[in-house]
Protein backbone atom coordinates (compact mmCIF):
# COMPACT_ATOMS: atom_id res chain seq x y z
CA UNK A 1 0.00 0.00 0.00
CA UNK A 2 1.53 3.52 -0.76
CA UNK A 3 1.55 6.60 1.23
CA UNK A 4 -1.05 8.89 1.59
CA UNK A 5 -0.77 12.70 2.17
CA UNK A 6 -3.16 15.47 2.15
CA UNK A 7 -2.11 19.32 2.61
CA UNK A 8 -4.46 21.56 4.55
CA UNK A 9 -5.26 25.10 5.18
CA UNK A 10 -6.69 28.37 4.72
CA UNK A 11 -6.92 30.36 1.48
CA UNK A 12 -3.76 31.54 0.95
CA UNK A 13 -1.41 29.36 3.31
CA UNK A 14 0.83 28.19 0.81
CA UNK A 15 -0.56 24.78 0.01
CA UNK A 16 0.67 24.88 -4.23
CA UNK A 17 4.13 25.55 -3.23
CA UNK A 18 4.78 22.76 -0.57
CA UNK A 19 2.96 20.57 -2.68
CA UNK A 20 5.81 21.38 -5.10
CA UNK A 21 7.91 20.48 -3.01
CA UNK A 22 6.98 17.83 -2.02
CA UNK A 23 6.52 15.84 -4.93
CA UNK A 24 9.75 16.72 -5.86
CA UNK A 25 11.37 15.06 -2.83
CA UNK A 26 9.50 11.84 -2.96
CA UNK A 27 10.65 11.62 -6.65
CA UNK A 28 14.05 12.02 -5.26
CA UNK A 29 13.82 8.83 -3.49
CA UNK A 30 12.92 7.10 -6.51
CA UNK A 31 9.32 6.88 -5.77
CA UNK A 32 5.86 7.17 -8.12
CA UNK A 33 4.20 10.39 -7.08
CA UNK A 34 0.53 11.26 -7.76
CA UNK A 35 -0.42 14.70 -7.04
CA UNK A 36 -4.12 15.56 -6.88
CA UNK A 37 -6.40 18.31 -5.37
CA UNK A 38 -9.78 18.92 -4.57
CA UNK A 39 -11.79 19.32 -6.48
CA UNK A 40 -11.54 19.05 -10.02
CA UNK A 41 -9.01 16.30 -10.09
CA UNK A 42 -11.27 14.15 -12.66
CA UNK A 43 -13.07 14.97 -16.00
CA UNK A 44 -16.32 15.18 -13.50
CA UNK A 45 -14.42 16.94 -10.67
CA UNK A 46 -13.48 19.78 -13.27
CA UNK A 47 -16.96 20.80 -14.46
CA UNK A 48 -17.88 20.26 -10.35
CA UNK A 49 -15.09 22.74 -9.34
CA UNK A 50 -16.55 25.35 -12.03
CA UNK A 51 -19.71 25.34 -10.78
CA UNK A 52 -18.55 25.24 -6.86
CA UNK A 53 -16.00 28.38 -7.45
CA UNK A 54 -18.06 30.56 -10.38
CA UNK A 55 -18.71 33.94 -8.42
CA UNK A 56 -21.45 34.75 -11.07
CA UNK A 57 -23.76 32.25 -10.16
CA UNK A 58 -26.52 32.63 -7.66
CA UNK A 59 -25.81 32.19 -4.00
CA UNK A 60 -25.26 28.38 -3.53
CA UNK A 61 -26.89 26.62 -0.41
CA UNK A 62 -24.52 25.35 2.39
CA UNK A 63 -25.98 21.77 1.51
CA UNK A 64 -25.79 22.18 -2.42
CA UNK A 65 -21.86 23.07 -1.91
CA UNK A 66 -21.53 19.88 0.51
CA UNK A 67 -23.09 17.73 -2.20
CA UNK A 68 -21.04 19.15 -5.00
CA UNK A 69 -17.73 18.72 -3.57
CA UNK A 70 -18.93 14.91 -2.46
CA UNK A 71 -19.83 14.19 -5.85
CA UNK A 72 -16.22 15.46 -6.92
CA UNK A 73 -14.69 13.33 -3.51
CA UNK A 74 -16.69 10.23 -4.74
CA UNK A 75 -15.26 10.28 -8.23
CA UNK A 76 -11.50 11.24 -7.01
CA UNK A 77 -11.30 8.21 -4.63
CA UNK A 78 -12.72 5.80 -6.70
CA UNK A 79 -10.80 7.11 -10.09
CA UNK A 80 -7.14 8.37 -9.13
CA UNK A 81 -6.56 7.80 -5.57
CA UNK A 82 -7.34 4.33 -4.56
CA UNK A 83 -6.01 3.13 -7.90
CA UNK A 84 -2.29 4.90 -6.82
CA UNK A 85 -2.42 3.88 -3.33
CA UNK A 86 -2.89 -0.13 -5.15
CA UNK A 87 0.16 0.73 -6.90
CA UNK A 88 2.27 1.32 -3.84
CA UNK A 89 2.36 5.62 -4.98
CA UNK A 90 2.75 8.45 -2.61
CA UNK A 91 -0.41 10.45 -3.20
CA UNK A 92 0.08 14.27 -2.37
CA UNK A 93 -3.56 15.88 -2.32
CA UNK A 94 -4.38 19.40 -1.58
CA UNK A 95 -7.59 19.16 -0.09
CA UNK A 96 -9.78 16.25 1.22
CA UNK A 97 -12.44 15.40 3.85
CA UNK A 98 -10.69 18.05 6.53
CA UNK A 99 -11.62 20.72 4.60
CA UNK A 100 -15.23 19.98 4.59
CA UNK A 101 -15.15 19.58 7.97
CA UNK A 102 -13.94 22.67 8.27
CA UNK A 103 -15.13 24.65 5.42
CA UNK A 104 -18.93 22.95 5.31
CA UNK A 105 -19.13 22.08 9.26
CA UNK A 106 -17.58 25.29 11.35
CA UNK A 107 -17.81 27.77 8.06
CA UNK A 108 -21.07 27.15 7.19
CA UNK A 109 -22.46 25.38 10.17
CA UNK A 110 -23.78 22.29 8.66
CA UNK A 111 -23.53 19.41 11.40
CA UNK A 112 -20.05 17.76 12.05
CA UNK A 113 -22.36 14.44 12.96
CA UNK A 114 -23.86 14.45 9.57
CA UNK A 115 -20.85 15.33 7.56
CA UNK A 116 -18.70 12.77 8.94
CA UNK A 117 -21.32 10.07 8.01
CA UNK A 118 -21.38 11.28 4.18
CA UNK A 119 -17.46 11.63 4.10
CA UNK A 120 -17.30 8.02 5.06
CA UNK A 121 -19.83 7.29 2.05
CA UNK A 122 -17.52 8.89 -0.64
CA UNK A 123 -14.35 8.15 0.76
CA UNK A 124 -14.94 4.24 1.57
CA UNK A 125 -13.39 5.17 4.78
CA UNK A 126 -10.26 6.06 2.75
CA UNK A 127 -8.12 8.40 5.16
CA UNK A 128 -4.87 10.07 4.79
CA UNK A 129 -1.23 8.62 6.59
CA UNK A 130 -0.94 12.27 7.23
CA UNK A 131 -2.28 15.64 6.87
CA UNK A 132 0.05 18.55 6.54
CA UNK A 133 -2.22 21.46 8.09
CA UNK A 134 -0.71 25.34 7.22
CA UNK A 135 -2.06 27.32 9.79
CA UNK A 136 -2.21 31.34 9.40
CA UNK A 137 -4.52 34.33 9.94
CA UNK A 138 -7.13 35.00 7.77
CA UNK A 139 -6.13 38.27 6.92
CA UNK A 140 -3.03 37.39 6.03
CA UNK A 141 -3.78 34.56 3.92
CA UNK A 142 -6.57 36.33 1.65
CA UNK A 143 -3.95 38.71 1.36
CA UNK A 144 -1.62 36.48 -0.46
CA UNK A 145 -4.30 35.10 -2.38
CA UNK A 146 -5.11 38.20 -3.69
CA UNK A 147 -1.68 39.24 -4.61
CA UNK A 148 -1.18 35.86 -6.25
CA UNK A 149 -4.35 36.85 -8.08
CA UNK A 150 -3.39 39.92 -9.06
CA UNK A 151 -0.18 38.39 -10.77
CA UNK A 152 -1.99 35.42 -12.65
CA UNK A 153 -4.67 38.53 -14.12
CA UNK A 154 -2.35 39.22 -16.84
CA UNK A 155 -3.14 35.94 -18.58
CA UNK A 156 -6.29 35.40 -17.25
CA UNK A 157 -9.19 33.13 -19.24
CA UNK A 158 -12.56 32.55 -18.73
CA UNK A 159 -13.63 30.43 -15.83
CA UNK A 160 -14.50 27.70 -18.73
CA UNK A 161 -11.32 27.65 -20.23
CA UNK A 162 -9.20 28.04 -17.12
CA UNK A 163 -10.89 24.47 -15.48
CA UNK A 164 -10.67 22.98 -18.69
CA UNK A 165 -6.64 23.32 -18.41
CA UNK A 166 -6.75 22.49 -14.65
CA UNK A 167 -6.16 25.74 -13.65
CA UNK A 168 -9.23 27.87 -11.86
CA UNK A 169 -8.37 29.82 -9.06
CA UNK A 170 -10.15 29.00 -5.60
CA UNK A 171 -10.24 32.95 -5.05
CA UNK A 172 -13.40 33.18 -7.53
CA UNK A 173 -15.56 32.84 -4.94
CA UNK A 174 -14.16 31.12 -1.38
CA UNK A 175 -11.98 34.35 -1.35
CA UNK A 176 -14.76 36.64 -1.64
CA UNK A 177 -16.36 35.55 1.67
CA UNK A 178 -16.07 37.79 4.49
CA UNK A 179 -13.44 37.90 6.74
CA UNK A 180 -15.77 35.93 10.00
CA UNK A 181 -16.16 33.08 7.50
CA UNK A 182 -12.14 32.85 7.20
CA UNK A 183 -11.44 32.92 10.62
CA UNK A 184 -14.46 30.20 11.61
CA UNK A 185 -13.14 27.70 8.87
CA UNK A 186 -9.20 28.17 10.62
CA UNK A 187 -10.60 27.63 14.08
CA UNK A 188 -12.17 24.50 12.47
CA UNK A 189 -8.63 23.40 11.40
CA UNK A 190 -7.37 23.91 14.44
CA UNK A 191 -9.97 21.92 16.43
CA UNK A 192 -9.67 19.27 14.12
CA UNK A 193 -5.40 18.94 14.96
CA UNK A 194 -6.33 19.23 18.66
CA UNK A 195 -8.14 15.81 18.41
CA UNK A 196 -6.27 13.93 15.43
CA UNK A 197 -2.99 12.35 15.74
CA UNK A 198 -2.62 12.71 11.65
CA UNK A 199 -2.34 16.11 11.82
CA UNK A 200 0.55 18.32 11.52
CA UNK A 201 -0.13 22.04 12.09
CA UNK A 202 2.59 24.02 10.45
CA UNK A 203 3.14 27.61 11.26
CA UNK A 204 2.39 29.37 7.77
CA UNK A 205 3.55 32.48 9.23
CA UNK A 206 7.34 30.99 9.11
CA UNK A 207 9.88 31.04 5.85
CA UNK A 208 8.52 28.61 3.17
CA UNK A 209 11.87 27.06 3.72
CA UNK A 210 10.89 26.49 7.52
CA UNK A 211 7.42 24.79 6.31
CA UNK A 212 8.75 22.96 3.88
CA UNK A 213 12.00 21.39 6.49
CA UNK A 214 8.91 20.84 8.99
CA UNK A 215 7.03 18.96 6.29
CA UNK A 216 9.66 17.11 4.77
CA UNK A 217 10.75 15.37 8.10
CA UNK A 218 7.09 14.62 8.62
CA UNK A 219 7.01 12.89 5.43
CA UNK A 220 10.72 11.27 5.18
CA UNK A 221 9.58 9.67 8.96
CA UNK A 222 6.60 7.81 7.31
CA UNK A 223 7.87 6.33 3.82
Amino acid sequence: MGLFITLEGIEGAGKSTLRTSLAELCNAKEREVVVTREPGATPLGQHLRTLLLDPSLPAITATAELLLFSADRAQHVEEVIKPALARNAIVICDRYVHSTLAYQGYGRGLALEHLRQLTEITTGGLMPDLVLLLDLEPSVGLTRARERERRASGSFKTLQQSAASGSVPEWNRFEQEELAFHTRVRDGFRALAANDSRILLLDAAQSPAAVLAAAQKAVLERM
